[in-house]
């Protein structure tokens, strides 16, 4: 189940190129950001209904994996995170692998679990919890 229609890149520079690297090289570069290794979700946009393509930090676990709307700590969510609300189908790259997935937002213990994973590959999760009022979503991607 591919995430068909017309394609509308980032208006943020640094998620265009990393895209751009990922996908043009059939996801053997971009692999990494800030030193950790991060997954491309292609999703469709809420409002536009376009497809949009993000990278988020690899949070994987038993063919499961974790996204974490953090927006650094913003007090607002990521613009991603009403796409995956609106349609919780996406397509998921992992370097060379493709899938597709279906999203939901996890809660209570299972969030902490999934939370715990996410510090494991980027401990700045914690900073940005302690920086906004708002508690930042966890969503988990399971294979359709």
């Amino acid at each position: 189940m591919a995430v068909d229609g017309v394609y509308e890149p980032s208006p943020k520079g640094w998620v265009r190129q990393q895209v751009e690297a990922y996908e043009s090289s059939g996801g053997t570069r971009g692999l990494t950001l800030n030193g950790k290794p991060v997954v491309v979700m292609t999703m469709r946009g809420a409002k536009s209904g376009k497809v949009r393509k993000t990278p988020v930090m690899r949070v994987e676990h038993d063919g499961r994996y974790a996204v974490v709307a953090s927006n650094g700590g913003s007090r607002k969510h990521p613009l991603w995170y009403a796409n995956l609300l609106a349609d919780p189908h996406i397509h998921l790259q992992d370097k060379t692998e493709h899938f597709d997935m279906t999203v939901r937002e996890v809660k209570g213990a299972e969030r902490a679990d999934w939370w715990r994973r996410a510090l494991d590959v980027w401990p700045p999760y914690d900073d940005y919890q302690r920086k906004t009022d708002r508690e930042i979503p966890v969503l988990v991607l399971e294979p359709t």
